[in-house]
């Protein structure tokens, strides 16, 4: 590996502090008693206190106090006796001002050689100990009386710079970006918050199903059958018992078995992978929560979801409402509930009711959609909502009641012949969720799988296989249940207002770097 001529000197100044007894590496542990915002935080409120001077005397000046903080060095300015460091930390940035006068002196020569003599780079980490004032700019700042080496980098960090104008140096290159996120997050303001939305979003979502009663639990990630939606699966081989096995595409079916067993309500928050494309919406490998709950239908299903993304919203943004793509999107309840059938009819014109599958064929070339030979009544209507009407739902809306072929594990709707009670909740013109009124017939059930069987045959390589053990677990009997599957990495996507997904998946997928 060829070093370049910053990382050759930063390599001589590691050196230097070896040679001069400073562990660049320290293992001991360093006590941080505060953090650069709680800092600024307690300034302002301590100074908002202050009494009001008195006319003709000066205006009283808070009280320093002592404080230990760590982070890492991200611009330096040597003004005469005086040193001028930007330090930041897992909450922000904050200005420490070091003088020479302070350090130079027989007791502390590492740290003025440290400091004065630019054995300090950008980016490495440091510890200060001092106490909390304000410049004369009116910068609150932090007056080192001690300095420790934490952590010397040897790898120059983009620190943008400005010229006339124009920035150099800029971090904002994707494929860098989602390579080096640990760079990225360190470089580009705005990025961390995304992820810590992330974490409040799930830690809001786990809150609200946990105070509903319902339990969290954690199924199999490789799986003998890829089963619980239609997808292509990715496969690998189990040595220890010598099959190949697949990476699970959905938990839904070994979440059913355990309301079989009595669980009133699971769920499952956790990673699928469905071999199929990548692009700004899709990955490959997704996060995905499940839940499943007793005596509960469709409908019930649509109220607790609104009601669920509403709060989250609030918890992250502080309102039900979220900006993505420009749109203002509200996600205060309650939401449009409009049939598939007659969103189609809405958007096309056409009314596919009770059509068969040659006649919808015919309507897809004349609208001049493309459709595959093995492709049945379920695919061709899933396509024509997919061209024509799913990118037009901006506002959250439940599509409901799909056809019966487009839907394997859902029950026959109570009163439509040949839909399903099934909803798929569109945000932005995207899917986020897709729930049912699971189907618990376990003869109905084997006839859908059957169903499945045929399409594989005529070359629908998405079509579900039967799970034999999930069939003789409905035949123990499962209790009327409704199920909701929710895209995490989407609904981050929603509430954040990031318009790929790769933007909050912390390490997408990528090619191999070009080792040459």
């Amino acid at each position: 590996m060829e070093l370049s001529e910053q990382e050759i000197v930063r390599r001589q100044s590691l050196q230097t502090m070896r040679d001069m007894g400073i562990d660049p590496y320290p293992a001991a542990e360093y006590v941080v008693t505060t953090y650069s915002t709680e800092i600024k935080e307690q300034y302002a409120a301590q100074e908002a206190a202050l009494p009001a001077a008195a006319e003709g005397a000066d205006a009283p000046e808070v009280e320093p106090w002592e404080v230990s903080i760590a982070g890492r060095l991200m611009s330096r300015r040597i003004m005469g006796k005086a040193s001028f460091i930007e330090l930041q930390d897992s909450k922000g940035r904050i200005q420490v001002y070091v003088s020479r006068d302070d350090i130079n002196t027989e007791a502390q020569p590492e740290m003025y050689n440290i400091v004065f003599k630019k054995l300090l780079d950008i980016g490495d980490f440091i510890g200060i100990r001092g106490f909390v004032f304000k410049t004369q700019t009116g910068a609150i700042s932090v007056h080192a009386k001690e300095l420790t080496v934490l952590a010397k980098s040897l790898k120059v960090l983009p620190i943008v710079k400005y010229k006339d104008g124009v920035a150099y140096d800029k971090f904002d290159d994707p494929e860098l970006r989602y390579r080096q996120r640990y760079v990225d997050l360190v470089v580009n303001e705005g990025v961390k918050d995304t992820f810590l939305k992330r974490a409040t979003i799930l830690r809001t979502l786990r809150q609200v199903l946990d105070e509903a009663g319902y339990t969290e639990v954690e199924t199999p990630t490789l799986q003998s059958i890829a089963g619980g939606a239609s997808a292509r699966p990715f496969i690998t081989h189990f040595n220890a018992l010598d099959i190949d096995m697949y990476m699970r595409i959905a938990t839904e079916l070994y979440l059913k078995r355990l309301i079989v067993g009595g669980f009133e309500g699971v769920y499952e928050i956790g990673k699928n992978f469905r071999n199929e494309g990548m692009d700004r919406t899709h990955n490959p490998e997704f996060t995905c929560m499940e839940l499943y709950v007793q005596y509960k239908d469709y409908n019930w299903m649509m109220s607790f979801t609104e009601q669920l993304l509403e709060k989250i919203c609030i918890a992250v943004n502080g309102t039900t409402e979220s900006v993505i793509d420009g749109n203002v999107v509200s996600f205060k309840a309650p939401y449009r509930r409009l049939p598939i059938l007659d969103a189609i009819k809405e958007k096309t014109g056409y009314d596919l009711t009770g059509k068969t599958e040659d006649e919808i064929r015919e309507i897809c070339k004349t609208l001049h959609l493309e459709v595959e030979p093995s492709w049945g009544k379920g695919k061709m209507i899933d396509e024509l909502f997919g061209e024509f009407c799913e990118g037009t739902f901006i506002q959250p809306t439940f599509i409901t009641d799909y056809p019966v072929e487009m839907s394997p594990l859902t029950k026959m709707h109570r009163s439509k012949a040949g839909l399903t009670e099934r909803f798929e909740l569109m945000v932005n013109g995207k899917e986020l969720a897709n729930a049912y009124s699971e189907l618990n017939d376990p003869i109905d059930q084997y006839e859908r799988f059957k169903e499945q069987m045929r399409l594989a045959d005529k070359g629908d390589d998405e079509a579900m296989i039967i799970d034999h053990d999930f069939m003789r677990a409905l035949e123990y009997g499962m209790l009327p249940t409704s199920g909701i599957g929710i895209g995490i990495d989407r609904l981050v996507m929603f509430m954040t207002g990031k318009t790929t997904i790769q933007e909050v998946l912390l390490f997408p997928q990528m090619k191999p770097e070009n080792p040459s």
